[in-house]
């Protein structure tokens, strides 16, 4: 099993609000987190920073996530936490005002994978050589597409695509999304976590053919997304974390 993360600016915006991490435990059990600031004045890399700095303090003081119901009740309690101390640093900080981020989590055990979410950071995984996404973006046209006012295809260009129904630091209760995967039948082979910059740049068709790539490591695997995003114009941060589960990975 390897693992590998990365984030970069972008070609457009003049600094990154994103944050990146991957955390494992003395039980071998993997945290992998990534977080999109939102805000003026450079505080969305604050809320960020933040809640991955929470998440990951709490997850390094346990040797083990325990069950999956205690990994479930554990990611909402860090979530609530996070969520509190953001509207706290808001309201004593006037400049901070607006300032929130998305998150996307995955826990990955023995013997279950979970992944969370709030705003439309995005979690996948790799099984047979297919991406399959995850989780759900909590975004205006999501919400359009599943009333059915809008088709897929629309809501890719729809100019309000990127207005955000959910984030940390939005309301006094933010609850995150919970999705189980089945890892018991099938061999995953990797897990995907990445902010929007990188799923508005490159379809899930061009990131699975990077990822299948049998020619690159996964650090290769990784870079390579994030070049391919700045020479289509890199128009947000691009934040990518990988779990390269299994070696059986093979180009279609």
């Amino acid at each position: 099993m390897k693992a590998f993360y990365l984030t970069d600016t972008g070609r457009v915006r003049t600094h990154n609000e994103d944050s990146v991490t991957i955390l494992k435990n003395a039980s071998g059990e993997y945290l992998m987190i990534v977080a999109d600031g939102m805000g003026g004045h450079r505080k969305g890399e604050v809320a960020s920073s933040m809640a991955i700095t929470a998440l990951g303090k709490r997850f390094n003081k346990i040797s083990s996530i325990g069950s999956e119901l205690d990994a479930v009740n554990w990611l909402t309690d860090s979530v609530n936490e996070i969520n509190k101390n953001i509207l706290e640093y808001a309201s004593v900080n006037s400049d901070s005002t607006g300032m929130g981020t998305t998150l996307v989590v995955a826990l990955l055990t023995h013997s279950y994978l979970i992944f969370g979410n709030i705003g439309d950071s995005s979690g996948f995984v790799l099984k047979n050589g297919v991406l399959r996404k995850v989780t759900k973006d909590h975004t205006l046209v999501n919400l359009l597409v599943q009333a059915g006012n809008l088709t897929e295809e629309e809501a890719k260009y729809h100019p309000k695509k990127n207005v955000l129904m959910k984030a940390l630091g939005a309301a006094e209760k933010c609850e995150m999304d919970i999705f189980e995967v089945d890892i018991s039948d099938i061999e995953i082979d990797g897990i995907l976590l990445c902010s929007d910059g990188l799923t508005n740049m490159l379809t899930f068709e061009q990131i699975e053919k990077v990822l299948n790539d049998p020619e690159l490591e996964i650090e290769e695997k990784v870079s390579k997304l994030i070049r391919k995003c700045n020479a289509r114009g890199g128009t947000d941060n691009i934040s990518i974390a990988y779990l390269q589960v299994s070696e059986g990975s093979k180009e279609k």
